[in-house]
């Protein structure tokens, strides 16, 4: 069984880190490129910056299952356009990362909110 510390440390770096594969996998097969491009850069830039923001920190959902919605539309369609993509495909080639990320997805929404400050 999984030890329960190793899970929950660092919990938004390894958000941050498997956000930034999926956009790296998706731009690589959609865009042809070794690097990202501009828009994928700019997303991924977006995405850190909206993680380094969440009220929840180590206590977030994944985004889906979030009850704040702090993506733009705009970009909420891109990142989920990148999250189909390169989701299921994810298990394949960082495998760790992908059951994490699933496991993730069973944590409770967090619907009663962030915690507050003393």
């Amino acid at each position: 069984m999984m030890n329960r510390l190793f899970y929950n440390k660092n919990r938004m770096h390894r958000e941050a880190r498997t956000v930034e594969i999926m956009i790296h996998r998706y731009c690589r097969d959609h865009h042809a490129t070794t690097t990202l491009c501009d828009t994928c850069r700019q997303l991924l830039d977006y995405a850190r910056k909206r993680l380094s923001r969440c009220p929840f920190q180590e206590r977030k959902p994944t985004c889906g299952k979030c009850p704040i919605h702090c993506y733009a539309p705009a970009k909420r369609e891109q990142i989920r356009a990148v999250m189909r993509y390169a989701g299921p495909r994810l298990l394949r080639s960082h495998p760790f990362l992908a059951i994490l990320h699933l496991l993730d997805g069973l944590r409770p929404s967090g619907k009663k909110g962030p915690p507050r400050a003393a």
